[in-house]
């Protein structure tokens, strides 16, 4: 459920461009280099992930829904971030259910969140494949200040619900609120990178399933924009960061915690679905169980088996418009496994 610092921190040329049929969209590198970093050894650790497959791994389904109507996703914009900060989320957003090879080449994102819609509810129904922007709402004026409790994030969605850039759309719609560089959150970066829930009628009027992101690019990068980004006293010598594959390490390590938001958001958005562990205040779910898993080959400090392209720039999934990002394996209810379409097996 929450992106944790402690667990994170054990695993882990952007072009300007418009919406338009733009020249300076990426291009494709049809052949990638291929390789598994190893990462600084892991310290400060409590992770949830198991790499590789387990019997041990008791994900359970609790009997609670899942996402499994078509997705509409309402983004607010809490600070002030770059336009083309902004592009690069929504592009991600939108490859989800860019499912055209041509659009997007395998291993794609939307390949990624095929193992996210094998999630079931009791009814056989999976987790929807359509994703649509359905909103975003921009809080360029922090009008709850630049420092954001758990609960104040939740009154950042009252005010978008209540000034109507937003419906209140409580039969699919979820809210991710991202927030900018330069905003600080309760237990950011000290506990959490990410975390998701749903808001209290008593503060929003209905029961809404959001998550919300932060940029760490200068709060903590080393954690949470780890791998693009390594601690001080790790710069000395060994393994060094990765180059992220937008150039921007803030906003190319957010892609990976709201891939890993959204994956769970939409297999346990009320907290009584898929998740393993018998205290539902504190679950383990899907992607707790792969953090730092990028590849085939992960794990004993190595992320798995990734691309490299032309430039330098480390990746495995390929997005619309060209676009390339890193993104955590999701455990898979068939495989009971990490998986993820860029596996070499």
């Amino acid at each position: 459920m929450q992106m944790a610092l402690l667990t994170l921190i054990c695993c882990f040329s952007f072009f300007l461009q418009s919406y338009g049929a733009s020249p300076t969209a990426q291009t494709l590198d049809l052949k990638p280099q291929h390789y598994n970093p190893k990462l600084p050894p892991r310290t400060l650790s409590s992770s949830k992930k198991f790499e590789g497959s387990s019997d041990l791994v008791n994900l359970r389904y609790h009997m609670g829904p899942v996402l499994s109507s078509p997705i509409n996703i309402y983004l607010i914009w809490y600070g002030k971030w770059a336009p083309s900060q902004q592009l690069l989320i929504k592009d991600f957003l939108l490859s989800i259910s860019t499912s055209n090879h041509r659009a997007a080449p395998s291993p794609s994102v939307s390949d990624w969140w095929s193992t996210v819609s094998l999630y079931t509810d009791q009814t056989g129904a999976n987790i929807s494949r359509s994703i649509l922007l359905a909103g975003e709402y921009s809080d360029r004026l922090y009008s709850h200040g630049t420092h954001l409790t758990r609960l104040s994030v939740q009154e950042v969605i009252a005010s978008s619900v209540r000034s109507a850039p937003f419906p209140v759309d409580h039969k699919n719609g979820i809210y991710l609120i991202l927030t900018s560089v330069d905003v600080t959150v309760q237990d950011f970066c000290r506990a959490v990178c990410g975390f998701h829930y749903f808001t209290f009628p008593s503060m929003v009027g209905y029961t809404l399933p959001y998550a919300w992101v932060g940029n760490s690019g200068k709060q903590c990068p080393e954690v949470c924009a780890y791998p693009f980004a390594v601690p001080g006293y790790m710069r000395g010598g060994g393994p060094g960061a990765l180059s992220p594959p937008n150039g921007d390490v803030g906003v190319d390590g957010m892609i990976s915690v709201i891939a890993h938001e959204l994956a769970e958001l939409s297999s346990n958005p009320l907290v009584n679905a898929w998740y393993a562990g018998e205290d539902p205040t504190a679950p383990t779910e899907i992607g707790d169980l792969c953090e730092g898993l990028y590849g085939s080959g992960g794990g004993g400090g190595y992320i798995g088996q990734v691309m490299k392209d032309g430039g330098g720039r480390t990746f495995n999934l390929n997005g619309r418009r060209g676009r390339k990002y890193l993104v955590q394996w999701i455990w898979s209810p068939v495989l009971k496994a990490c998986a993820g379409p860029n596996a070499l097996d």
